[in-house]
């Protein structure tokens, strides 16, 4: 017999409280033992619309409800009596005529029963607006996975109706919708090969998953959500597979998917080319472990791909290969580098620049276009960098910075910067490069000489070069132009638009931080009007409060509110803008009574502990829930940042960094969100209530 859990089943079971997790996941074992158990508790349900649903006691008033056959069994739902017997009622397993892919159905005829939760009140009834699919055949909808029963409904949704409408459909429906809806074209789910599982077609699988050992069942129990970390949805795969001439981008806000198709376009790689070495590169290393990870659960079945596709942050990948070339870099240090430019600035007493100016400067600038002459100097454009400088000053600095590079050379120093650069000049030499394709996820933060790297690496040469960003999230660079070091994505990106992570509730909020439009230098533009999120869920929780001590208080009721709503502890997440914030944070884990772990570049998230880090390790990770504590005044954006600002011009790009770390934050978060800070609080937080 075989054993299944449907995702209906652990997003159910997730929430449940943590006692009443602990005893379905017993009940759940016990099923893969032993499905005909006289032992098990098991009830018909007359009133279901499908004759093979049952009951499971769990415990007083817990059922666990399972779709029973001679040939299987699978666990669909659970919940407290009511509750679970009135989805059992709802609902009915099916196979869908026109696609051949197994489903659980909601009974169209019953909806009007439904209690839908209503999280954005209309304040007063709107003209109505025109419907979307009127124009779609019911061939083409049945194609996407639209059930029969549900057509009408469709045909009759608007942009009002849409989000609510899709609550109630199969997941490849929905989303079909939705790309329909933002101005795509999905691609209609392939039909199953006769005599060929319901199960097995591909939009079933990422709904149901056999079970095949108890400890298949209880990694999937403990880690559920492992499900979205990896599964490509349908809308795209055409990015993944598709031919590219030349460098290509997929771009999107949060939550859209990029690094999921950043890991799928590696691994399709690697299938399409028996003989090719992949590059999967990332911004960090903490990045790195998670995206091998990922690699691990999505090759499980041919780990024999893992051994061509190799996956770095891009400084590691970069010392390893200058390594293999040049022997060991000698890396300075950024203590080193201020050493070194107070030094040569001590013998221009009269330069007059902050050492903050001269530290950027050379960081933005001369180290990171590696500027090896007065000339080079004197004629870069300096995008990003709004301070004006004269030419009888820059000759000045150029006195200071030249005093800096003689200095690193008699020392055998180098920087990072500098290693990408010799590995670039180096790369055309090389009969055979060291990787033939390269996927690049969070590219907003790669840097000049780190691009100028891939594109050595690239040369040219069809599907080389393949990247996954968001500008909105862009941290921790000065913006460049790409084209000028010879990426150029014009005709080859893609934004995608269908928010599979984070609530609609989240999305909106989250996305008063930015502006509708970001644009990069070379004039790509990213619209991010027009993204939608496949799920509801309650709206962000935003406060201010009269001190510290009150706030981690509050903080830590919510936290516990969490576990006492069914997410475990490594569900959730508290972010801070910086070490200095990390005691406020600690006190309110504290008071919540939770373990925790804080993080760093190395240390992961664990089960059973919170995750505590600051905003910028934020990155890339995904909790059900997260904190974003001490948004105070001169804190979020940080006043050491703006003081440090040489030029009021560069103020704007310290504040865009500024508000998209704030977004990066928020948008860790699936379900539920709380941003909070001491009066006088962060002026982005009067944003997100009442947007830009």
């Amino acid at each position: 017999m075989d054993f299944r859990i449907a995702d209906t089943f652990t997003d159910s079971l997730a929430s449940l409280t943590g006692d009443e997790q602990k005893a379905v996941k017993t009940t759940a074992f016990d099923l893969q033992m032993n499905p005909v158990n006289p032992g098990m508790s098991l009830h018909k349900l007359d009133r279901a619309r499908d004759p093979n649903f049952w009951s499971v006691r769990v415990s007083g008033d817990i059922r666990l409800i399972v779709h029973k056959t001679a040939a299987s069994l699978l666990l669909c739902y659970v919940d407290h009596h009511d509750k679970a017997y009135q989805w059992a009622e709802r609902r009915k397993l099916e196979t869908h005529p026109t696609t051949g892919a197994a489903q659980l159905v909601e009974v169209r005829e019953r909806v009007e029963e439904i209690a839908v939760p209503k999280y954005v009140e209309v304040e007063q009834p709107a003209p109505a607006k025109p419907m979307l699919f009127t124009s779609v055949a019911d061939g083409d909808l049945l194609a996407y996975g639209v059930p029969v029963e549900w057509l009408p409904d469709v045909r009759a949704a608007n942009e009002d109706t849409l989000l609510e409408l899709t609550d109630h459909l199969p997941a490849e429906a929905a989303e079909a919708l939705l790309e329909l809806a933002t101005g795509g074209q999905p691609t209609p789910a392939a039909a199953a090969a006769p005599a060929t599982s319901p199960f097995e077609h591909p939009d079933a699988m990422r709904r149901f998953r056999t079970m095949n050992d108890v400890e298949e069942l209880e990694r999937a129990l403990a880690f559920p959500w492992d499900k979205w970390t990896i599964f490509l949805h349908p809308a795209q795969r055409e990015w993944v597979e598709k031919g590219y001439s030349g460098p290509a981008r997929v771009s999107g806000s949060a939550g859209t998917g990029k690094t999921v198709v950043a890991l799928h376009r590696a691994v399709h790689l690697a299938r399409a080319n028996p003989d090719g070495r992949i590059l999967l590169a990332t911004f960090s290393d903490t990045l790195a472990h998670a995206l091998r990870i990922k690699l691990r659960r999505l090759i499980s079945n041919t780990p024999m791909l893992g051994e061509r596709v190799e996956v770095h942050a891009m400084n590691a990948v970069g010392e390893r290969l200058y390594e293999l070339q040049f022997g060991r870099p000698r890396l300075a240090t950024m203590d080193e580098i201020r050493g070194l430019l107070d030094a040569a600035a001590a013998a221009h007493p009269e330069h007059r620049f902050s050492a903050s100016f001269l530290l950027s400067e050379w960081q933005d600038v001369v180290d990171g276009w590696q500027l090896d002459s007065w000339e080079s100097y004197r004629d870069v454009q300096r995008l990003g960098r709004k301070t004006r400088l004269p030419e009888a000053r820059r000759a000045l600095l150029w006195s200071i910075y030249q005093a800096v590079r003689a200095e690193l050379q008699q020392r055998g120093w180098t920087t990072h910067a500098g290693m990408f650069g010799r590995l670039a000049d180096e790369l055309p030499g090389r009969r055979h490069p060291p990787f033939d394709f390269a996927v690049i996820d969070e590219a907003q933060d790669i840097n000049v000489a780190q691009l100028k790297f891939l594109a050595a690496l690239g040369a040219g040469r069809p599907n080389a070069l393949f990247f996954a960003g968001d500008l909105g999230q862009r941290i921790f660079q000065q913006p460049f132009s790409w084209k000028s070091l010879g990426v150029d994505i014009r005709g080859r990106s893609r934004t995608l638009h269908i928010n599979y992570r984070t609530s609609h509730q989240i999305r909106m909020q989250a996305d008063r931080l930015l502006a509708p439009k970001v644009s990069d230098v070379d004039g790509n533009v990213e619209e991010r009007r027009g993204t939608v999120s496949v799920f509801n869920g309650p709206a962000p929780t935003v406060g201010s409060f009269p001190s510290a001590d009150v706030e981690s208080a509050a903080v830590g009721d919510w936290l516990r509110q969490r576990i006492e709503d069914g997410m475990a502890p490594q569900e959730l997440g508290v972010f801070v803008r910086s070490p200095a914030e990390l005691d406020r944070a600690r006190a309110a884990l504290a008071s919540a009574e939770l373990p925790f772990k804080v993080l760093d570049d190395y240390t992961q998230t664990t089960p059973g502990h919170v995750s505590l880090c600051t905003m910028h390790l934020a990155k890339g990770l995904e909790f059900r829930a997260v904190a974003v504590m001490a948004c105070d005044d001169e804190v979020v954006p940080l006043q050491q940042r703006l003081e440090s600002v040489a030029d009021d011009a560069d103020l704007e790009e310290v504040y865009n960094t500024e508000r998209h770390l704030l977004y990066v934050a928020c948008t860790r978060a699936r379900d539920q969100l709380m941003v909070s800070g001491v009066e006088p609080v962060s002026e982005f937080l009067d944003d997100l209530l009442r947007g830009r």
